[in-house]
């Protein structure tokens, strides 16, 4: 079996043509987390996909889905990812932000965050949730929607459940210790829970639909406007880019490891994203009802926040 350093390598030989010279294009900063359905980005600038669209990429760590909404609406970043609840929410507070390209995406082939409770917990179904506690990576986030949505629909009280933002690495410390009753993990770190935690729900995000947008790559709507030719040049490039991650998980995981310095056995055992190659507003009308419904504001139709090329 190749190692993923020779199948990127081999990968990358069959992938591109000889880039168009972007190095004297302006710089463009794309902002992103480190982490797996934010990764096309990190993929795209090393397989050669920003190159090959003309486009001089400078990638742009941040910690978190605030950090970048607050940068690509104040020009920081020109470009940068966030999850499509998110961008709803942001929307529905008339913060200028458009979705440019499509990012990761929930399917069953990617079920990549799950509910968990600890090892001797006695909850066994949704209305044993009725007045605990769940962790989630963050509120108001599809972590917490999903949960709300998976409880709603499969008997329990959600009205009496609390939830609280704890980080990833530290759930499973919650969990044990007793400060949460149940945890909203996703990858890497799933995989490392189910060694020491209990699934309680292994799939519930399919409590909202069997498919929908998960994230997106973004922009600030003014700027997208006036830049509609480097804009064109990065939808090409995302779309090149999860047709390859797609099909090239060996190769693309030696990009992952490099950027989220990731253990390579956990990458190459845990769950990986898929990327969508063409924005579908079906898929994100769904996230955003299920973000008017808990954030009570008027839903809205999704082209509304979907760039339209002009």
């Amino acid at each position: 079996m190749k190692s993923p350093a020779l199948a990127l390598a081999a990968a990358l030989v069959l992938v591109l043509p000889a880039p168009i010279q972007s190095q004297t294009a302006p710089v463009l900063r794309v902002a992103y987390i480190a982490v797996d359905d934010e990764a096309e980005a990190m993929y795209a600038k090393d397989a050669g996909f920003f190159a090959k669209a003309g486009l001089n990429v400078e990638l742009t760590p941040m910690e978190n889905a605030g950090a970048i909404s607050t940068a690509v609406a104040s020009n920081s970043v020109e470009i940068g990812f966030l999850p499509a609840i998110v961008l709803a929410i942001a929307h529905s507070k008339n913060i200028p932000l458009v979705a440019i390209a499509p990012g990761s995406e929930y399917t069953p082939a990617g079920p990549i965050t799950s509910l968990f409770v600890a090892p001797a917990s006695p909850i066994r179904k949704a209305s044993d949730l009725n007045g605990k506690t769940i962790a989630v990576p963050g509120l108001a986030s599809i972590a917490e929607y999903g949960a709300r949505t998976w409880i709603e629909k499969n008997g329990g009280d959600v009205a009496s459940v609390k939830f609280l933002e704890v980080p990833f690495p530290i759930m499973p410390d919650a969990l044990n210790s007793g400060r949460v009753d149940a945890a909203m993990i996703t990858e890497p770190f799933l995989t490392q829970a189910k060694k020491t935690e209990r699934v309680l729900a292994a799939t519930p995000f399919a409590a909202i639909a069997p498919e929908f947008a998960f994230g997106d790559w973004v922009a600030n709507a003014q700027w997208a406007k006036d830049h509609a030719d480097t804009v064109a040049r990065f939808i090409a490039a995302m779309r090149d880019t999860a047709a390859w991650a797609n099909k090239n998980q060996a190769a693309s995981a030696a990009i992952l490891q490099k950027y989220a310095k990731i253990d390579p056995a956990l990458v190459a055992t845990m769950s990986r994203s898929q990327y969508a190659d063409r924005m579908v507003p079906a898929t994100h009308q769904i996230v955003i009802d299920v973000a008017a419904k808990f954030r009570s504001f008027p839903s809205f139709p999704a082209a509304d926040m979907l760039y339209t090329p002009h």
